[in-house]
Order: C-alpha cells, then structure tokens, then sequence
C-alpha cells in the first residue's frame, strides 16, 4: 500500500484520475461529474490526469494537485507522508481531510457502493495515516 499512498495518505492507485485508471474520455468525464457531485469542484475532463505526488519531479509529473499544501509540507519537512509529522493532524491536513459521514450527511441521501468505491475511499486518507502512526508507535514502543 505504501508505494501507492500520496503524502497526505489517499491511496493513488484507487484514484479514479490515476494513471493506468483512465482508460477513455468518458472515464475522464464521469471523474469530473463525480468530483464535483461529492466535493463541489470540476476540473475539466480534458485535464484529468495524474502521476501521483511521489513522482520524482524530475520527470515532470502531472498532477492533478498541482499546488497541494499538504504535498508541499510533507517535502519541505522530509517525510515519506503525514503520517510521520508530529504535528498530525495538523489545520493543513484536516482542511483534506475526506469524512464519509460528513459526505453523506451533506447530500442528504445514501451513497452508492460504486459511488463510494471510486469518489470517496480512494481520498479517507486519515484511515491510512492512522494505520501508519499505529505502526510506527509499536515500532518505536511508543
């Protein structure tokens, strides 16, 4: 799982708008409809593709978080992700920081499975930091 985390902790290789995920314009397109169905934001289909944080800049990666606050900080401090910070959860994280119920409370009716497999889990990154700080305490006997 580690190789195919962003820094904040969303899992790229369940990202819908990931490499290797987008296989035509309409996959494009149903990204942007559902993106802005659950979060309120469109990037034009045309744009929807992404290499993921990790990507080595050097290869001039594509990413749909061009200027990711979270990417940035996670850099600037030399960590693998935020989950290795001392300040998790810091205000820089939370702002990202995708709540299913909070979703769901907001629309004001159920989720789809599907829904959530491809607009909604892929971004619980807390989940994933939460499993990492667990291990990371065991390991340092913390």
């Amino acid at each position: 799982m580690k190789d195919s985390m962003a820094r904040c902790g969303n899992r790229c290789n369940l990202c819908q708008a990931y490499k290797g995920n987008i296989h035509s314009k309409e996959d494009k397109q149903k990204i942007s409809d559902g993106w802005f169905k659950f979060y309120g934001f469109r990037i034009p289909a045309e744009k929807i593709f992404c290499d993921g944080c990790l990507t080595d800049d050097s290869f001039k990666p594509n990413r749909i978080g061009q200027n990711c606050p979270v990417c940035s900080c996670v850099t600037r401090k030399r960590l693998q992700n935020c989950g290795h910070c001392e300040q998790y959860i810091c205000e820089t994280l939370k702002k990202r920081i995708v709540d299913y119920k909070q979703i769901a409370l907001e629309l004001q009716k159920p989720i789809l499975k599907e829904d959530y497999r491809n607009f909604i889990m892929p971004y619980e990154g807390e989940k994933v930091q939460d499993v990492i700080r667990k291990d990371l305490k065991k390991e340092l006997n913390i």
